[in-house]
């Protein structure tokens, strides 16, 4: 039997929910958040540090949440009452679910993924995601007033700009004074205080991690039987994983991090085509998707007329990924909004 796994953020909902978390308990939030994922990107996809995975800005920003009054209760109430659901998500999971065994594998924090479950009626058991537990720890007032110093003198660093940059010796200047900065506050800054054990003990569910769960949930299937269905640089490791097994992966409304490790590029502002391609996958495997993604839209118009842009699905390479990307990201943020459609 075949099966799926879905990311969350991105391909079911509109959400980034740590950065909405970072926006309501920290002073500039969104600029801070902003920030250390580009400062995570540079890690994990320019230097590529060794044993560093992409999507660690879920351990980074804890201390700083924590400081500023952030709780297991106040995290799960604020996720469950913004939940933002891509059309049609609610619709397609529960398709899915009946067709064959369907995984959602996110990076983001439990209770959100929690949240997610409870209002869409799937059952958690079927979830791979961040454990979170802030209320285990206590950090002194002492501790709190040094975090909300670091806090301000981060939001006065320059921004990071990776645009074009493959190597660090391609960093701007100014770049390159951030990330200096940055890695003195999170390398030898906060992991010398109490708090630092925040970062340490958070396992953030990305990069390799998800690949890691789309092992763990074969079930003695192989992952030729594995549809992956991304959007980002947390997804890389699975898409690739999928990839090679002979699986399908699938990038949808995917950033260029996405795209480069996908076979097929998905577009649309609703969930329908996943819905779709997960259907035709469950009955005629591999083959039966890229004949389907071939022959985009033909036999689909008259399903798919309501969707509006009307949605795309193209088989992935290289004389096209470019087009595709500048598409791709182009519905990223005209779904999710500028801010979160930026982001890594």
């Amino acid at each position: 039997m075949r099966q799926i796994c879905i990311d969350c953020e991105g391909p079911l909902t509109r959400n980034d929910n740590a950065l909405e978390l970072s926006e309501y308990f920290i002073p500039q939030g969104g600029r801070f958040f902003s920030l250390i994922s580009k400062y995570d990107d540079f890690l994990a996809d320019v230097i590529k540090r060794k044993g560093y995975k992409a999507g660690t800005t879920l351990s980074l920003i804890l201390p700083f949440l924590k400081a500023y009054g952030a709780t297991n209760q106040g995290i799960k109430e604020y996720s469950a009452s913004h939940l933002l659901l891509i059309p049609g998500a609610k619709e397609t999971l529960s398709h899915l679910n009946q067709k064959m065994p369907t995984f959602i594998i996110s990076t983001s924090y439990q209770p959100y993924i929690e949240a997610l479950c409870d209002f869409v009626g799937f059952p958690v058991k079927n979830t791979y995601s961040t454990f979170l537990d802030l209320d285990r720890y206590q950090i002194s007032f002492e501790e709190i007033r040094r975090l909300k110093a670091l806090l301000q003198e981060i939001l006065k660093l320059p921004f990071i700009d990776l645009s074009g940059v493959r190597e660090k010796e391609d960093l701007l200047p100014s770049t390159r004074r951030t990330i200096s900065r940055l890695e003195e506050v999170f390398q030898e800054e906060i992991p010398s205080l109490e708090c630092g054990k925040i970062i340490k003990e958070t396992r953030p569910i990305g990069g390799m991690e998800k690949a890691k769960a789309v092992v763990d949930s074969l079930k003695g299937r192989e992952i030729s039987q594995v549809m992956y269905v991304g959007d980002s640089i947390t997804d890389v490791e699975a898409l690739r994983l999928v990839s090679e097994g002979g699986g399908v992966s699938i990038s949808f409304n995917g950033n260029s991090y996405a795209l480069k490790a996908a076979q097929i590029a998905c577009i649309s502002p609703h969930t329908l085509p996943l819905e779709i391609l997960g259907e035709v996958f469950s009955v005629e495997g591999k083959e039966g998707v890229l004949k389907l993604a071939k022959n985009w839209p033909q036999s689909l118009k008259e399903k798919l007329t309501h969707i509006s842009p009307y949605p795309r699905v193209e088989i992935l390479t290289n004389e096209n990924l470019e087009r595709l990307t500048k598409e791709s990201e182009r519905m990223r943020k005209g779904v999710r909004g500028e801010a979160v459609g930026s982001l890594g």
